[in-house]
C-alpha cells in the first residue's frame, strides 16, 4: 500500500526527493535593433524610458511593472495631460526631466529604452556604448536609427518602425500576443481612416515643429510622414531622406503648403499652437500660401507625432480634419 502511494506521489512530488520550486530560466531571445543583433538573456525588470512616446509604447503593451521609471522633458506637459495612459504616468515614477548616466544608475536600470536625439547623443556622452560599459543594456527606438549617412536617422517607413518596435518588445518581454493584437487594431484603424479622403485631392502639408529663424520639420523617415500620407495629404518635405530635420523658409514658401500641421509642445520660442499659428500668419513670405490665406492649421501633441502608439489615432484625427476642410 505504501509502495503504491509512494508511486502515486512520485508523479506529483517525487516522494521523498527534493523538488526545485524555482521557475525554469527564461530562454534568451535575440532581436534585430537598428541593424544589430541584440540578445536578452533575461526579461528586463528595471527599464528606464526616455521621452513620452517611448514610455507609452511600454504602457500600451502592459509593461508598466517592468519599469524603474521614466524621463520626460518638463516642456511636454501637454503630452502627459492628453495621454491615453495618463493613469500609468501618474502611478510610475518620473526620474528626471533630462536623462543621464547618473539618472539610470540611480534607478538601478537593467535596460534603457531611448533613441538618437531621444536621449542618446554623443555631446552628453549618453550613448549605447557608454551604457554598455556600465553593464546597462539598451534598446533603440527604430524611428531614430541612424541610416549610415552622417547622423541622418530613419531606416524604414515610420509605421513599419512602430510595428517593428512593438514586435521586438513583445519578444523581449514575452508579450508577443499582446503586440500582435495592438498591431492588428492599429492597421484596421488606419485603413478605416484612409477611407475618409478617398477620391479627394491630396493637400500639401507642412509639418511645423518649431524654429523662427529656420523651421524644424519632418522628412520621410519620421512619424509625421505616415501620419500625413495615411490621412490623405502629402508631406512637402517627404523627399528628404531623414527624420526630424531643419530646412529653410525659402523652400517652405516655394512648396506652397495648403495645410500646416503644428506640433503642440513648448519649443522655447512659442509655447502653444496658437502662438505658432500667429507667428506663421505674421510671417510675410508665407502670406500668400493657401494654408495662411485659408487659415488651415491643425495641431497634435508632440507624442502623437513621434513614433508612439498614438500614431494611428493621429492619422484618424488628421484625416477627419482634412476631409471636412
Amino acid at each position: 500500500m505504501r509502495t503504491a502511494l509512494c508511486a502515486l506521489l512520485l508523479l506529483v512530488s517525487g516522494c521523498g526527493a527534493t523538488v526545485a520550486q524555482d521557475k525554469p530560466a527564461v530562454d534568451p531571445v535575440t532581436v534585430t535593433n537598428c541593424g544589430q543583433q541584440v540578445t536578452f538573456d533575461q526579461v528586463p525588470s528595471k527599464v528606464v524610458t526616455n521621452d513620452t512616446g517611448i514610455t507609452e509604447l511600454m504602457f500600451a503593451l502592459g509593461l508598466k511593472d517592468r519599469m524603474a521609471g521614466y524621463v520626460v522633458d518638463g516642456g511636454n506637459t501637454v503630452d502627459l495631460r492628453t495621454s491615453p495612459w495618463k493613469s500609468d504616468f501618474d502611478s510610475t515614477k518620473k526620474l528626471a526631466d533630462k536623462i543621464s548616466k547618473e539618472v539610470v544608475q540611480g534607478a538601478n536600470a537593467d535596460l534603457v529604452f531611448a533613441g538618437w536625439n531621444y536621449g542618446f547623443t554623443e555631446s552628453s556622452g549618453f550613448t549605447p556604448d557608454a551604457l554598455k560599459q556600465l553593464g546597462i543594456g539598451t534598446y533603440q527606438l527604430t524611428e531614430a536609427c541612424r541610416n549610415g549617412v552622417g547622423k541622418q536617422r530613419g531606416i524604414m517607413p515610420a509605421l513599419d518602425a512602430l510595428y517593428t518596435d512593438l514586435r521586438n518588445l513583445g519578444k523581449i518581454f514575452r508579450v508577443e500576443a499582446e503586440a500582435e493584437e495592438l498591431i492588428k487594431g492599429y492597421q484596421q484603424q488606419i485603413s478605416d481612416a484612409g477611407k475618409l479622403m478617398a477620391g479627394k485631392p491630396r493637400p500639401k502639408v507642412f509639418l511645423y515643429d518649431s524654429g523662427q529663424d529656420q523651421p524644424f520639420t519632418s522628412g520621410r523617415n519620421a512619424a509625421p510622414q505616415d501620419v500625413i500620407s495615411k490621412a490623405g495629404g502629402d508631406n512637402i518635405f517627404g523627399d528628404l531622406d531623414d527624420s526630424w530635420t531643419t530646412v529653410n523658409w525659402e523652400t517652405v514658401v516655394q512648396r506652397d503648403p495648403d495645410v500646416v500641421l503644428i506640433v503642440d509642445y513648448a519649443d522655447g520660442e512659442a509655447n502653444t499652437p496658437a502662438q505658432k499659428q500667429a507667428f506663421l500668419e505674421g510671417f510675410a513670405p508665407l502670406a500668400n500660401s493657401p494654408a495662411v490665406k485659408n487659415k488651415r492649421f491643425f495641431a497634435l501633441p508632440y507624442a502623437a507625432l513621434v513614433e508612439s502608439p498614438r500614431n494611428p489615432a493621429s492619422i484618424e484625427a488628421f484625416a477627419k480634419y482634412l476631409s471636412q476642410a
